[in-house]
């Protein structure tokens, strides 16, 4: 059995259809008028233990309501969620100790309280015992670098700050399944290349997770399995390097010369390849489809041509997919 599944998701917002200023809201009190917002359709979905799932969609596509139906944070419209068999809006309290929420957004720490007491009291809530909690605590400090920010009150983090100590809070009771809604928005460079290391240590362990994010860097990597949502309505999912040998099918060889090469013969040599001159004359650049040419038949093609240097392979990234789909340049099939 999954340990996440949703069936039928739907959820529904009903909102005032008024017009602006004083005059539109006292009209409002007497018509009445509202409008029905689909935030989730009818969503499908299945998450096995242990899996690494991306949710991911332009913004405004449902993806943190769905976090937000599967962790109970809202009550869904029609449809039905289960966690590990269990209802999060009927068992609030079994499936809290089973799930761990981040939102990119939102904090779980207490404004007024230092980190450290908000960690503290997230301790006496879950029922972790202390040693278990120095140890945690002792690894978070080794990925996340807490020690500078838990003498520091909720309200005076920087984002970045918040951040990292939310994160501690989501994964503080160990719990087997994640969601982490933009997990590493305000995070340096160097901090953030160390949380994603986290993050696959952790889904190595067994912990499910549902990564939603627009940094696309999280994902590659990590996640296995790709769901994209839009306007409510999952329209992909499927393996993530599916994905992208299906669809991103352009590799661009990248080449430098000795001498100069004429273009136009090298066009001539690869009919249906684009040639691209480069900053200087001894560099050129091949777009070719992987599908109907190889690199080593361009780099054949090539050598009677000129005096080949150097030459590099750039392969497209999930993120060239996902930045087509969201433009409409590209439709997947779920």
């Amino acid at each position: 059995m999954a340990l996440v599944e949703a069936r039928e998701l739907t959820k529904v917002f009903r909102r005032p259809d008024k017009d602006p200023g004083l005059r539109g809201a006292v009209k409002h009190l007497f018509t009445r008028r509202f409008v029905d917002k689909t935030a989730v359709d009818h969503v499908d979905l299945t998450i096995e233990a242990g899996e690494a799932v991306a949710y991911v969609g332009p913004n405004g596509a449902g993806k943190s309501t769905t976090v937000k139906l599967l962790s109970g944070i809202l009550v869904p419209t029609s449809g039905e969620v289960r966690i590990d068999g269990l209802s999060p809006q009927r068992d609030r309290m079994a499936v809290s100790h089973r799930i761990g929420v981040l939102f990119g957004q939102r904090t779980q720490l207490w404004w007024d309280l230092p980190v450290s007491e908000s960690l503290a009291v997230l301790r006496d809530v879950y029922g972790v015992d202390h040693g278990t909690y120095r140890r945690r605590m002792a690894r978070f400090e080794d990925v996340l670098e807490l020690g500078e920010v838990l003498p520091v009150l909720g309200r005076k983090l920087s984002l970045g700050q918040r951040m990292r100590a939310d994160l501690a809070a989501a994964l503080l009771h160990a719990p087997p399944v994640v969601y982490l809604d933009e997990p590493t928005i305000g995070l340096d460079l160097a901090v953030k290349d160390r949380v994603r290391e986290f993050f696959r240590t952790v889904r190595d362990e067994g912990t499910t997770v549902m990564l939603t994010s627009h940094d696309l860097g999280d994902i590659e990597g990590f996640c296995r399995r790709l769901v994209i949502i839009d306007e409510g309505r999952i329209i992909f999912d499927g393996d993530l390097e599916a994905v992208k040998d299906a669809f991103a099918r352009e590799r661009i060889l990248n080449v430098q010369t000795e001498t100069a090469a004429v273009l136009d013969d090298v066009r001539a040599a690869l009919p249906g390849a684009q040639v691209t001159a480069g900053e200087t004359p001894l560099q050129f650049s091949v777009r070719f489809d992987r599908f109907t040419m190889t690199a080593g038949h361009v780099v054949t093609a090539l050598a009677p041509l000129a005096n080949l240097v150097d030459f590099g392979v750039d392969e497209p990234s999930i993120e060239d997919v996902i930045r087509r789909v969201y433009s409409g340049e590209l439709v997947l099939t779920p």
